[in-house]
C-alpha cells in the first residue's frame, strides 16, 4: 500500500507537471500567434518607401525627379504635350516630337523608320537624345547627307540606336551601370557621379525624363559609334 500510494503521487505530480507545461506553452503560441499578426499588420502598413524604391530600381522616374539647365527650356504648362508632365503618357516616339529641344532628332527618327519601334508598348528603353544645338554642331553636309541621301540610312540608324539602351534606368542606375549595351550594339561609357555624369563625353541637359515606356536624358552631343 505504501508502495502504491507513492506511485499514485508520482504519477500526480507527473501529471500537474504536464499540465503546466502545457498552459505555459498554450501562453507562448498565443504570444507568438499575436506577434505574427503585429509583423504581419506592420508590413502591410509599410510598403510606400519600399514600393517607391522599387520602382526606382526598375528605371522608373516622375516629373519631380527631372533635373538639369536644359529643363528650364521645356514647355512648363502640363498641359502641352511637349512638357515633362505631357510626355509622361506617350510613348518615347511620340513624346520626343512634343519636345521643342528634340526636333533634329525628330526629323531623323522619321527619316530612319525608328518612329514604330521606338513607340512600342511592350519595350522599355533609355534614350540619350540629343538636342537641336549637338546636330547643329556637326558638319551640315554630313548632316544634309544623313537625313537626304537613302544610301546613308543604315548609318543613320546606327547612330540613332547607338543613342538607345533596350532597358530603362534613372541617373543612378546609369551611374551604376558605367557601361552600357545600346540597341546598335557598341556600348556607352559613363564617367562621374550622381546627376553629375558625361555619357560618351556627352553632358546632361536634362535628365531623368519619364515617357510611357522610357526614361529620357536630354544630352549636348550627337555620339558617334564605332565604325
Amino acid at each position: 500500500m505504501h508502495v502504491r500510494k507513492n506511485r499514485l503521487a508520482a504519477t500526480g505530480a507527473l501529471a500537474a507537471m504536464a499540465l503546466l507545461l502545457s498552459a505555459c506553452g498554450g501562453d507562448d503560441q498565443a504570444a507568438d500567434s499575436g506577434s505574427g499578426q503585429e509583423t504581419e499588420t506592420q508590413s502591410s502598413a509599410a510598403p510606400t518607401s519600399e514600393t517607391s524604391t522599387s520602382e526606382m530600381g526598375n528605371g522608373m522616374t516622375t516629373a519631380d525627379d527631372v533635373y538639369g539647365p536644359g529643363c528650364a527650356q521645356v514647355p512648363t504648362d502640363p498641359n502641352n504635350e511637349g512638357s515633362v508632365q505631357g510626355m509622361i503618357d506617350d510613348p518615347v516616339g511620340t513624346a520626343a516630337s512634343n519636345n521643342p529641344l528634340l526636333t533634329s532628332l525628330t526629323k531623323a527618327v522619321k527619316t530612319a523608320g525608328l518612329v514604330d519601334t521606338l513607340n512600342k508598348a511592350d519595350a522599355e528603353y533609355t534614350v540619350f537624345a540629343p538636342a537641336d544645338p549637338a546636330f547643329e554642331a556637326l558638319p551640315q553636309e554630313t548632316l544634309n547627307a544623313l537625313l537626304t541621301d537613302e544610301s546613308k540610312k543604315q548609318q543613320l540608324t546606327d547612330i540613332l540606336t547607338y543613342h538607345v539602351v533596350p532597358k530603362r534606368m534613372d541617373a543612378q542606375g546609369v551611374v551604376d551601370a558605367g557601361s552600357l549595351e545600346t540597341v546598335q550594339g557598341g556600348s556607352l561609357t559613363v564617367e562621374g557621379s550622381g546627376q553629375d555624369f558625361t555619357v560618351n563625353g556627352a553632358k546632361v541637359l536634362c535628365g531623368n525624363v519619364p515617357t510611357a515606356n522610357a526614361t529620357v536624358f536630354v544630352i549636348d552631343k550627337v555620339m558617334m559609334p564605332e565604325s
